[in-house]
């Protein structure tokens, strides 16, 4: 490995190492050195905690009746009693060492961004201009943004075409997106969820029609991985006047869209229930048991590229791969144009194997992966699929790809964007620069 070491920078990235090393040694020995014996035995008692916590997660999700309220009072139990612990021994010292810890973490991410290993955003490409832009609204969605932002109305008064989504009548907004084309539109969009985004969306990408994102849903990930401003939908409509142009990948499950992912599994069974949506949790709990335990469900295979994955609980399939490596950035991609799937698997089967996924650093039950394309199948013709949070059932195999490039996606000039992704801590990497003198 070699680290490039720009003259004018050098200082500051070598001090910035210097000071993360520092830190996180004196982080880490400073409750050792201050317990004394007592120190190792509670770092013992905090990974002993963490386990047991993490398998008392696991026994409530897979059990019923009493067995599943012990559980249940066992993990919320067991970190009350290891904080505890660690206040009474440990005093200001537990105050001191997370904050150096922290300072441990932010001067190692400054030395680790500062060697110009940033990653590549999206290019930004100039958005020609529209003159019949149609969209698609609807009223219900994230509470009733429409009405509350006034989204109809700004978009007339910007010269789009506005339909509103009946909220009391099923309508196939594929079938209203394909007339608007044949109609003249030269541009589609959607204030709603990300359902509904993906439809419109891939039509606009069969036609080869800009897309406008407008953030009406309830969590819109993907608008937030566009980089848009979603406490402010109506600014999302600048686009239309001021915009730019994004090409970003679309994902498929079978010949179904998806702009964020398409679930497997465990999760893809739950909310299929009629039940789910008047009652999550209830319903959630009632059903995973069975699921977990493959007592209910289709045993699933994924096959990616020469790997697969035999009999996980759950798979997700991501439009590009979500972030893993950084608590902060959980959920969310650091770009939608690599043209490539994100694959998540999850197989647990015991207690144990619960907590390897919280204590061990590369757990053999959690598998992170990246690929064109991902064939799902089961031990039966049929399995419960969610596709951007819509509950559907298709025929095994079901085949996932992505079409990179296939959306030409129009956002306003003046946005957020996506918060830069902070490098991942790497020691060795600290340790170079620490002491090297230029080039090493």
């Amino acid at each position: 490995m070699s680290v490039d070491v720009n003259a004018p920078a050098w200082h500051g990235q070598r001090w910035a190492a210097r000071t993360a090393l520092a830190a996180a040694a004196l982080a880490v020995l400073l409750p050792l050195g201050y317990g004394g014996l007592r120190g190792v035995l509670l770092l013992a008692a905090g990974l002993a905690g963490g386990a047991v916590t993490a398998a008392a997660v696991w026994w409530t999700l897979t059990r019923r009746g009493p067995a599943r309220w012990l559980a249940a009072v066992l993990a919320a139990v067991t970190p009350t009693v290891v904080v505890v612990l660690f206040v009474v021994t440990l005093g200001w010292v537990l105050v001191l060492s997370p904050v150096l810890w922290a300072v441990a973490v932010w001067s190692g991410r400054y030395a680790l961004r500062s060697t110009g290993k940033r990653p590549r955003r999206m290019k930004e490409h100039r958005a020609r201009s529209v003159r019949r832009p149609f969209l698609l609204m609807n009223p219900r969605s994230g509470g009733g943004k429409v009405e509350r932002f006034g989204l109809r109305e700004k978009a007339e008064r910007l010269g789009a075409r506005v339909v509103l989504l009946d909220p009391d009548e099923q309508q196939d907004v594929t079938a209203l997106a394909r007339a608007a084309v044949a109609d003249g539109a030269d541009l589609l969009g959607v204030a709603g969820g990300d359902g509904t985004q993906a439809l419109v969306a891939a039509v606009a990408a069969e036609h080869d029609l800009p897309f406008l994102v407008v953030c009406a849903g309830t969590r819109n990930h993907f608008a937030m991985d566009l980089g848009l401003d979603r406490a402010d939908p109506a600014a999302c409509l600048d686009a239309l006047t001021d915009g730019v142009e994004l090409r970003v990948d679309l994902g498929f499950a079978a010949d179904h869209p998806f702009v964020n992912n398409a679930s497997f599994g465990a999760y893809a069974a739950v909310v299929q229930s009629p039940a789910y949506r008047d009652d999550k949790i209830g319903t959630t709990l009632e059903l995973l048991p069975d699921l977990l335990t493959r007592r209910h469900g289709a045993r699933l295979t994924a096959r990616i590229d020469a790997t697969t994955l035999d009999g996980p609980q759950a798979v997700l399939v991501s439009n590009n791969a979500y972030r893993t490596d950084d608590p902060v950035g959980l959920g969310r991609r650091e770009r939608l144009d690599s043209g490539l799937l994100g694959i998540l698997g999850v197989k647990v089967d015991s207690a144990a194997e619960a907590a390897a996924l919280l204590l061990d650093p590369d757990p053999e039950g959690l598998a992170v992966l990246s690929a064109r394309e991902v064939v799902v199948d089961a031990d039966r013709p049929e399995i419960e699929v969610g596709v951007d949070g819509e509950a559907l059932v298709l025929p095994t195999p079901v085949h996932c790809r992505i079409v990179p490039g296939a959306l030409r996606v129009h956002v306003p000039r003046k946005r957020p964007g996506v918060p830069e992704a902070q490098p991942r801590l790497n020691w060795r990497q600290l340790r170079k620069l620490a002491a090297t003198a230029g080039r090493a």
